[in-house]
């Protein structure tokens, strides 16, 4: 409800103070925002909370900013990640998960492997959140 109440906050203040451009700018920036991050969450290695932020602060950017926002927001997810499997000793298992993914979907096709989803995956988690919060950062700060 609050990512969901951030969006429609963001598509009807647009609404009000630039008319009914700014209302399509804000749910072109919305969708813009679920897009980038659906993928990965139809394949099983996100949750639908990190698509609905980034798509809410799509809605307030606008879709310019909000394809920033999902560039900055996945250079930090890589940057954390990679510090975050190296802390717990996981860098050479995630390297070769990866590994397998491509060959995995090189044969079966685009879709979830079981093993390497978030339900059964045994590897350490990144909370999206905090990548999401530094690519908003350097969004804003870059403008």
């Amino acid at each position: 409800m609050l990512t969901f109440g951030a969006a429609a906050g963001a598509m009807l203040f647009h609404l009000a103070t630039r008319g009914v451009d700014g209302g399509i700018a804000s749910v072109c920036g919305w969708l813009v925002g679920v897009a980038f991050l659906f993928v990965p969450f139809a394949l099983g290695s996100m949750g639908a909370g990190d698509v609905k932020l980034l798509g809410a602060l799509g809605a307030w950017l606008g879709p310019g900013d909000a394809i920033w926002l999902a560039l900055y927001t996945g250079m930090a997810a890589g940057a954390i990640a990679l510090v975050v499997a190296a802390r717990h000793g996981y860098l050479r298992q995630a390297y070769r998960n990866i590994w397998l993914l491509l060959l995995y979907w090189r044969v079966s096709g685009i879709r979830p492997m079981a093993e390497l989803t978030l339900e059964s995956g045994s590897g350490p988690r990144l909370a999206y959140a905090a990548p999401i919060l530094a690519g908003t950062v350097a969004t804003l700060w870059l403008r």
